[in-house]
């Protein structure tokens, strides 16, 4: 447990606080770039300022608008309706793997670094996201989370990996033909290791099976507040959990292909299923029970809350309250990642607040040459369990049709 007044300085992230500064450190997701097609002026909230994108001089940029008090924090007023604030700051963009990135933050921004999502061509990328009524750390803190998905994704039956597409946990385990699904009910428990690394933190899972095998399933924090975790032999995931204020925040995700170019337009109609527009938000939410069903809690998933794991995630951190009361949280041996990582993130508040911005990191020279990250499932000899986790991953890329070398 910690204390209220840590708690409020690693979860609050408007203008002149501690974790907000970080953040602006870093580009951020501030738009899909489908949401372009709705007009032009796009409304984007972000990091607790009311903001706009619009076609400036140089191109996108990110402009500041004149928002009602009252404003709820996911209000999204049509093109007709916004009032641009012309004192208001104006923030540069990118467009990256279907994102508008913005730079919130003061002198020049660093470097994208040679990520997986960022290499791809558009074709192998597929980009989406989802609101949920919580704080962004608390987000970010499920995804580092291992050990969870044996219990919250828990699937009592065990879907085709044929029928799999575009579902996370629903491949087969490495190069087995036992469903993800089953392996991580039949070992729940596993061995957590986590490094730091040169873009934040490798997270290795270990479950050890019978016959001296062992399943390593490697994910990664991307720092400050972004997660690449694998999907399927052929997708990984890098997802951000971008903050609106601080009692809300955007889960934006980039699914990238090694192998066969994204069926767009599938990924798509299974996410809207879930979600309404404009604002992205969840069909399923606290006001509806999450549609519970305690028929389907019976006899099919651990949360009876239908088949798709972003619904589990939502349930379980809005769950927590807008903002998770950590002076009363007891962290155990799962929670290794977790613990790392806010020790990282107050090392990084510090050094920030000492004018030292090279203590962050992606932050030096060399942050355009960091690759990967290696993000995958395997199943090995545990006395070998690391070179094959890394043949896999090589073995992956070589056959890649796009430049995926490490």
């Amino acid at each position: 447990m910690i204390s209220q007044h840590l708690n409020d300085r690693i979860t609050r992230i408007a203008p002149g606080t501690p974790a907000g500064a970080v953040l602006r450190q870093y580009w951020q997701p501030a738009a899909l770039v489908d949401e372009l097609a709705h007009g032009p002026l796009v409304p984007v909230n972000l990091l607790g300022e009311r903001l706009v994108l619009r076609q400036g001089a140089q191109g996108l940029e990110l402009a500041t608008r004149i928002a009602s008090p009252d404003e709820a924090p996911t209000y999204y007023p049509a093109s007709d309706a916004i009032q641009i604030d012309a004192a208001g700051p104006v923030y540069p963009t990118e467009t990256r793997a279907g994102l508008v990135f913005a730079y919130l933050g003061e002198g020049a921004p660093p470097p994208f670094p040679a990520f997986d999502c960022f290499r791809a061509p558009d074709s192998h990328v597929f980009a989406f996201k989802g609101l949920w009524e919580c704080n962004w750390l608390q987000a970010l803190e499920i995804g580092i989370d291992p050990a969870h998905a044996s219990f919250l994704h828990r699937f009592l039956e065990d879907e085709d990996p044929a029928d799999s597409y575009g579902k996370q946990f629903r491949d087969k385990a490495g190069a087995t033909d036992i469903p993800m699904t089953k392996l991580l009910r039949d070992y729940p428990r596993p061995e957590i290791r986590v490094d730091e690394t040169d873009y934040g933190l490798k997270i290795t899972a270990l479950r050890h099976m019978e016959n001296g095998h062992t399943h390593v399933r490697v994910t990664n924090q991307i720092f400050p507040e972004a997660i690449c975790i694998p999907m399927s032999r052929e997708m990984t995931i890098t997802q951000w959990h971008v903050p609106v204020d601080d009692q809300t925040c955007y889960w934006v995700t980039v699914f990238t292909s090694f192998d066969n170019p994204v069926n767009k337009e599938l990924m798509r109609a299974q996410r809207l299923k879930e979600h309404r527009l404009p604002d992205y938000a969840p069909l399923k939410n606290r006001r509806n029970d999450y549609h519970y069903d305690p028929a389907e809690q019976a006899a099919l998933t651990y949360t009876g809350m239908g088949l798709d794991i972003n619904v589990h995630d939502q349930w379980a951190v809005e769950g927590m309250g807008a903002i998770q009361d950590r002076t009363q949280e007891h962290l155990g041996r799962s929670d290794v990642a977790i613990i790392r990582y806010r020790r990282m993130l107050r090392r990084m508040m510090d050094a920030l607040e000492q004018g030292d911005r090279t203590a962050l990191p992606m932050h030096g020279d060399g942050a355009a040459r960091i690759v990967g990250p290696l993000s995958n499932d395997a199943i090995a000899e545990t006395a070998d369990w690391q070179a094959v986790s890394r043949a896999a991953d090589l073995a992956r890329r070589a056959a890649c049709p796009w430049d995926a070398t490490v």
